[in-house]
Parts: structure tokens; C-alpha cells; sequence
């Protein structure tokens, strides 16, 4: 039996996220200071002090969720993990835990990520909606209808849970898909407060911003498969990883196809690394069998 440990994405962030660790680990502070100098302005400020607004921001989001998830796999990190899986954004953490990037490397990454993604939302007006209790193939069905039909975009954007999927796209497009969800029986089709289509087409122009620095960055070898959301597998190839994280922006985050996986491999453990216990909750959705906690 292994222990897995996973990693989140946007929206797990909360305000004074982070504080502790600094306050109380020299290491964590030493780690603080260096990001607010790879990114160029004192994100440990808007962590500890900001408001949930200012943390809102995609170019702050981001980078506060995976870093206050790494200072966390840090501070635990005493034996080499089995298996690594990262919800979205939380990917480029579960590959500094299982040594395909460095720290700085990642951090990088992820900024020119986010910024890209800001980027790209502001060319389409567009967004997200969760869809509750419709399965997968409804949801996949109605989608499809809506983009044949009305030519605006909308696809499934995240598989979080059995029951539980995020659609992204236009905003026309994700109108009409909601009210056509509830009339396929829905209990709810709800836009999300988010700022774009993210894991959709219309993510397109920040897929080459990222495939141009992911290219230019160092990527090693992994000590442990990470389970990627693009293909819900394990891969333990470090060219087939860094494929699979550009597809990502494009791409849907398979959660429950990876977490599935993920326990078909001998994961019986899994452990959430970073704010929050979002994927703690859907882990026990997907199956109630295994076992779960948080480090934060």
C-alpha cells in the first residue's frame, strides 16, 4: 500500500495563508523571502496582510497556493513519495516533490503561467459554472449540444468528483449550457466567481507563453510517477511530462479519473499538502475506502 500525496489548485487560498510557517520556520522564512524576489513584489505581504480580493488576483493566487504547498511538503518531506498527483495548478507543486523541478524553477513557471492565463481571460469575456448531480457523459452530451448548436465554446473543464464537474467557456456559451444542465436534471449549474475559461480552447494564447519558458527550463528526472490531469495516469517520462503541462492549460484536470488510477496502483493513503482540504473532501467522494489528512 502506498501513500500519496496530492496537491491543490486555485481556490484554496485564504488570507493570512502562509504566516505561520514564516513566522515560525527559518527555513519557510528563507524560502518567503526568495519568492518575493523571483516574482519581483512581496507576495509574503499580500499572503499574510492582503484582503480576499487582492488574493483573488490569478498572478497572486497562484503563486500563494504553491507556495505555501511547498513550504508545507518542505517542512515534512522525510522520505521519498511513492506518488505525486497536483489538482490544476497544484501539478507544478506535486513535481518539486517528486524532483522534476526546482524550487525557483517551479516558481518561475508558475508565474509566467498565471500572468498568461490573466492575459488570455482578458481577450474573450468568459468563465466557469460547477454542475451538481448529472454524470459525467450527461454533462460531456450537453456540452457538445450547446457548442454544435450556438458555435460558442464550452467543454468540461474539471472532473473533481463523481457528481461534481466544472464547465468552462464563453459566457454565452456557459448560460445556456447551465440552464440546459437543470433542465437535464441538475440539482444546481452555478457560474463560478472566476476570471476566465480556464482548461478550455480559449486558453489557447497562454499555452504558447508556457510551452516557450517550459522549454527553456531545466526538467530532471522523477523520483516517483506523478499522476497528471491531462492523461490520469502515471508518467515517470520528463518529456511527456512537460507535454502534459502544456496541455493542461487546454485541457480538462481529470481529478477523478487520476485519483482512480492513483488507487488502482496501490494508493491507499493520501495526504493534501497546502491551504485547505478541498481534495481531502473529493478524495472520500471518489472513495470512501482510503484514507486521508492534511498538512498545512
Amino acid at each position: 500500500m502506498k501513500q500519496a500525496f496530492v496537491f491543490p489548485g486555485q481556490g484554496s487560498q485564504f488570507p493570512g495563508m502562509g504566516k505561520e510557517q514564516y513566522e515560525q520556520n527559518a527555513f519557510a522564512k528563507k524560502l518567503f523571502e526568495q519568492a518575493n524576489e523571483i516574482l519581483g513584489f512581496r507576495i509574503s505581504d499580500i499572503m499574510f496582510n492582503g484582503t480576499e480580493e487582492e488574493l483573488k488576483q490569478t498572478k497572486v493566487t497562484q503563486p500563494a497556493v504553491f507556495l505555501h504547498s511547498v513550504i508545507s511538503f518542505k517542512q515534512i518531506e522525510a522520505n521519498r513519495p511513492e506518488m505525486v498527483a497536483g489538482h490544476s495548478l497544484g501539478e507544478f507543486s506535486a513535481l518539486v516533490a517528486n524532483g522534476v523541478l526546482s524550487f525557483e524553477d517551479a516558481l518561475n513557471l508558475v508565474s509566467i503561467r498565471a500572468q498568461a492565463m490573466q492575459k488570455a481571460c482578458e481577450i474573450t469575456p468568459s468563465t466557469m459554472a460547477a454542475v451538481l448531480n448529472l454524470s459525467d457523459e450527461k454533462v460531456e452530451e450537453v456540452c457538445a449540444a450547446v457548442q454544435a448548436e450556438t458555435g460558442e465554446i464550452v467543454v468540461p473543464a474539471n472532473y473533481n468528483c463523481p457528481g461534481q464537474l466544472v464547465i468552462s467557456g464563453t459566457v454565452k456559451g456557459i448560460e445556456v449550457a447551465c440552464e440546459r444542465m437543470k433542465a437535464a436534471g441538475a440539482k444546481r449549474a452555478l457560474v463560478l466567481p472566476v476570471g476566465g475559461a480556464f482548461h478550455s480552447p480559449l486558453m489557447e494564447p497562454a499555452k504558447e507563453e508556457l510551452a516557450a519558458a517550459i522549454e527553456n527550463t531545466t526538467f530532471y528526472n522523477p523520483v516517483c510517477p506523478v499522476y497528471q490531469n491531462v492523461v490520469a495516469r502515471a508518467v515517470m517520462d520528463k518529456e511527456e511530462i512537460k507535454k502534459n503541462l502544456i496541455d493542461q492549460l487546454t485541457g480538462a484536470v481529470k481529478w477523478t479519473q487520476s485519483v482512480q488510477a492513483m488507487i488502482a496502483d496501490g494508493g491507499s493513503k493520501f495526504v493534501e499538502v497546502g491551504p485547505g482540504k478541498v481534495l481531502q473532501g473529493l478524495i472520500l467522494k471518489i472513495d470512501k475506502t482510503v484514507t486521508v489528512e492534511g498538512v498545512n
